[in-house]
């Protein structure tokens, strides 16, 4: 629990990474920001995806479009999330000379977004209207 509060406290004052360890190849740091960037499109697109279920498709069930968009944007704050603490953790272990970190986040959010689209699947094959 003190590791994630101090990755925390890390996501807004990065420059105390500098305090562990040595600093890695500029290369490998600029892979991890390219990385962080792309989990944050995706934080996006999701969230995009959620505001779009919930606006353009007035005609659905109230209950299947806020399932649906509640979902979907729920995934992308998680992805954002992940993308942060992520990076840090990323970072850390690249000043330490350690391995990288492993996640099952990836798989989960993959789980999700099938979910959500085998719901729409649902969706599209019966009909929108209630």
């Amino acid at each position: 629990m003190i590791e994630f509060r101090r990755n925390i406290q890390l996501w807004f004052a990065p420059e105390r990474i500098k305090e562990d360890g040595r600093t890695p190849d500029y290369r490998f740091s600029l892979a991890n920001e390219r990385t962080f960037l792309a989990w944050l499109r995706t934080a996006l697109a999701l969230i995009g995806g959620g505001f779009a279920v919930d606006q353009f498709l007035p005609d659905l069930r109230w209950a299947w479009r806020a399932g649906l968009a509640l979902g979907l944007l729920g995934a992308g704050v998680l992805c954002a999330l992940r993308a942060v603490n992520h990076w840090v953790r990323c970072e850390q272990a690249m000043r330490r000379g350690e391995d990288l970190p492993v996640s099952r986040f990836p798989a989960l959010l993959s789980i999700g977004v099938a979910v959500v689209a085998l719901a729409m699947v649902v969706v599209v094959l019966f009909g929108w209207e209630g």
